[in-house]
């Protein structure tokens, strides 16, 4: 078998981390840009916030893309790191789904044992609660929110020598879970060697993370950020685990985050392979996604969309009317940074009441971000939906609350509804 490192450092990345061609081209520079969730506790001047290079390329070869430039973990994930699972409706209603069809398909019960890696505050994992043994792996504060809910879980970055503890401890896995996580870790190898150790020979390792086909297709240059080292296809996951004893047997799209791929990967290298993995490569194939052009385009509409969405914003603001923001996931800071939009042109952000994220400033922009009942009590003329992906429910909430506004939604075509 072919030697290839799957672990990176720091820095310029000048090689693909699935199959280390140098065979790169660019899809987009989003210029430099702060980490989306390291919030400020103030207003501070921008030309002091921490930047880094923001551009995602392509792999000619095995056709993952990755960033440029590879942030720290440490400083990328710090301990109030605050995004929450939790706090998310929709998203809590999702990964309750997910542990059912999960706990289903694998025939799980209460001798059975479930890790879910980069586990947050436990959502998903409280699924499975009282139907099987269950440990989270989460190196942010949350997990002690997960700890104090009775989710077990253990605050620290996955690697051989903790997955050794936790076999030692435990026991082997029937079920290994990484909900968009896996796009995250700079030392992929790592993580992947670790999943080794904690499956069992008949165990099941199952990944979701946001989909590249969808990504490129539905204008999604928002969930470009420091975080999402890399965003696969279906081709460039075949091609990762190929390297190790694993075997991909099952590929699926799913709806979380406006499209996410999900991949079921067994030990037994025996395990039948279902046909979905032949039929969804094949649509790779079909969309273009191998080829330049299709590229071209998303960054040509990125453009687009940039400029429609300032034209209006200055467009209103002539004419005196209030326009404001409503969620705040990592992705608006991707977005709000990329077309400029600072505290002058959105004085502030809605949020949930319950989200970590209250009472800070977004990077680089000093817009506040404050509870969201200041929407109904300002009823402003606009409102710019950032979470845009969930923006169906997010509009039917808030009309059910009388709220009186008109709401923009930029992407993946700007509208007003």
């Amino acid at each position: 078998m072919q030697k290839i490192s799957h672990n990176v450092k720091p820095g310029p990345l000048n090689f693909c981390q699935v199959c280390n061609s140098k065979n790169l081209k660019l899809i987009i520079n989003l210029g430099k840009q702060p980490l989306a969730d390291t919030l400020s506790n103030k207003k501070t001047d921008p030309r002091k916030i921490k930047k880094y290079p923001l551009k995602l390329v392509r792999c000619c070869n095995c056709s993952c893309s990755q960033l440029s430039y590879i942030v720290p973990g440490s400083e990328v994930y710090h301990k109030k790191y605050p995004y929450r699972t939790g706090i998310t409706k929709t998203l809590k209603e999702y990964q309750k789904k997910l542990s059912k069809k999960l706990y289903s398909k694998y025939k799980l019960n209460k001798k059975s044992f479930v890790i879910d890696i980069g586990s947050n505050d436990g959502t998903l994992l409280e699924g499975f609660k009282k139907k099987t043994k269950i440990l989270g792996v989460e190196p942010t504060n949350t997990a002690k929110i997960a700890n104090r809910n009775g989710i077990k879980t253990i605050q620290n970055f996955i690697n051989e020598v903790l997955a050794k503890r936790i076999v030692k401890k435990y026991g082997q896995a029937d079920l290994i879970t990484a909900t968009n996580v896996f796009a995250h870790m700079a030392d992929l190898g790592t993580v992947i060697r670790s999943i080794e150790i904690l499956l069992k020979n008949n165990g099941h390792f199952v990944l979701e993370n946001h989909y590249l086909l969808d990504i490129i297709k539905d204008l999604q240059f928002d969930t470009i950020y420091h975080e999402h080292i890399r965003n696969y296809s279906l081709k460039s996951l075949l091609h990762l685990f190929s390297y190790y004893k694993l075997k991909i047997i099952h590929a699926e799209k799913a709806s979380r985050y406006g499209g996410n791929i999900r991949v079921h990967i067994a030990k037994d290298l025996n395990e039948k392979t279902s046909i979905n993995v032949k039929k969804l490569l094949t649509i790779e194939k079909k969309f273009g996604l191998y080829n330049n052009f299709f590229y071209k385009k998303f960054n040509k509409d990125v453009l687009k969309s940039k400029k429609m969405l300032k034209e209006f914003i200055t467009k209103i603001k002539k004419k005196k009317l209030l326009i404001v923001a409503k969620g705040c996931p990592a992705r608006a800071s991707t977005l709000l940074n990329y077309y400029n939009i600072n505290v002058k042109q959105i004085p502030y952000i809605a949020e949930q009441p319950t989200s970590l994220k209250l009472n800070k400033y977004m990077p680089g922009l000093n817009i506040p971000i404050v509870n969201s009942k200041i929407l109904l009590k300002e009823q402003p003329d606009y409102v710019l939906i950032l979470a845009w992906h969930l923006w169906k429910p997010i509009v039917q909430k808030w009309k059910r609350k009388k709220l009186k506004s008109k709401f923009i939604i930029p992407l993946p075509k700007f509208k007003i509804v």
